[in-house]
């Protein structure tokens, strides 16, 4: 190996080098300065920085001869010998930067790249419905607000925007929509790709921004059918022949919700009583309805169907979708505007201004906890026979003609 004197710079010529390089001959060639030219072979050649750390000599690779010229080499030479004046070892600064440009790049990583990754990584211990529900959750409120935003970019106020249109009208959805967030961002930090406090967290800075004006949660009014109306309603989905019909009418005529409605199965009646299980249920406990005949009517106009579910779907084995009674109101009925859950509404403005059944009456058979402390005895019962008669009430004032008088039994229930 040829040594120069350590104040020496530029010996080597780009003609010499050049030829040490075709020749192949092996050799380890110093230009000054800590700079060496290295050759291993025709055509394999490639610059080397040497210098010493605590007394350790170390070797930096600075490119091959094909991709870094003489005059460039001796320029990153020079920075490494700056970087040695100012006690930095030039590797770990090299390592360093190195590392930066990892952790920035990673963190461009988008918010929907990195939620597919979390839920793939999870499937196996999910069930295919809690896997399918992260997806689609995701994918109809998140995604088109952060969805290509990098991780660590996301703020509070676009974790706000996503939530803010549901976090009153969708309460159950609000809710799961900011925890899937949550998780996926408390991944991303841990991962390095974010750092401070995660903005989908329920802080109290998220819930004064989530608060409305009246610093209350509004009530959301369901579009709801008058229920002077509802007979005409009746008349016109009678004419109807799909499945979905028979489901809505069903619905009225038992004020349930969709989701109690389109998952009942067989075995869930029994004579005159309609179980549902707690599962269904939005109170988490299962609940029994009193059939009006107008109701058992309904389920013996259902053609023979195989299979366990009263409202089969058009997939074998499916029952029918949570979207088809909602799909016929808004495209096969000519009544826009209003909702299937707004039918329990009309059912209780009937109740109200039509009858006398007492108001805890009305509540049980929509299935609401009772709250009034003056009414915590019936808490102990679901009052299923001081229903029976109102369903049928309900169910003769649905089919009466317009503008015809039903004779009222509840007016005579205001005293039991």
């Amino acid at each position: 190996m040829v040594r120069v004197s350590k104040s020496a710079r530029n010996v080597l010529a780009a003609k010499t080098v050049a030829h040490l390089v075709k020749t192949g001959e092996r050799c380890f060639v110093p230009d000054g300065g800590g700079l060496y030219l290295q050759v291993g072979g025709a055509g394999a050649a490639s610059w080397i920085f040497r210098y010493t750390v605590n007394g350790k000599q170390r070797w930096m690779g600075l490119g091959p001869y094909v991709d870094v010229s003489l005059a460039q080499a001796r320029e990153l030479a020079r920075e490494c010998r700056v970087l040695r004046r100012a006690g930095i070892d030039p590797i770990a600064e090299k390592q360093s930067v190195r590392a930066t440009e990892r952790r920035s790049a990673a963190k461009q990583r988008t918010f929907k790249s990195l939620a597919n990754e979390y839920i793939e990584a999870r499937e196996h211990k999910w069930s295919a419905k809690h896997s399918a529900q992260w997806a689609a959750t995701l994918e109809t409120y998140a995604y088109p607000i952060i969805g290509n935003v990098p991780v660590g970019s996301i703020g509070i106020d676009q974790v706000v925007e996503i939530l803010k249109p549901i976090w009153h009208s969708k309460e159950e959805t609000a809710r799961r929509v900011r925890g899937r967030i949550e998780k996926v961002l408390d991944e991303a930090q841990a991962l390095e790709l974010r750092e401070g406090e995660n903005p989908a967290a329920l802080s109290p800075r998220m819930k004064k921004l989530l608060q409305d004006d009246l610093q209350q949660k509004r009530p959301v009014h369901l579009a709801a059918l008058p229920y002077q109306q509802i007979n005409q309603f009746v008349t016109d989905l009678r004419e109807k022949t799909e499945v979905a019909r028979l489901a809505l009418e069903f619905t009225i005529l038992t004020a349930a919700r969709t989701g109690e409605v389109i998952a009942a199965t067989k075995s869930e009646i029994a004579g005159d009583i309609w179980t549902i299980p707690a599962d269904r249920m939005k109170s988490g406990f299962s609940h029994r309805v009193p059939l009006s005949q107008a109701a058992l009517d309904v389920l013996e106009r259902l053609p023979e169907f195989e299979g366990k579910w009263l409202f089969p779907g058009h997939k074998a084995g499916s029952h029918l979708s949570n979207m088809a009674m909602l799909t016929l109101l808004k495209k096969r009925m000519s009544w826009p505007g209003i909702t299937v859950h707004g039918f329990r509404s009309t059912f209780r403005d009937w109740v109200a201004d039509q009858t006398t059944y007492a108001n805890v009456v009305a509540e049980k058979a929509l299935a609401h906890s009772v709250g009034d402390k003056t009414e915590a005895a019936y808490r102990r019962n679901d009052m299923l026979q001081r229903r029976r008669p109102m369903m049928e009430d309900w169910a003769r004032y649905v089919n009466s003609k317009k503008g015809s008088v039903v004779s009222m039994p509840g007016k005579a229930a205001s005293n039991e």
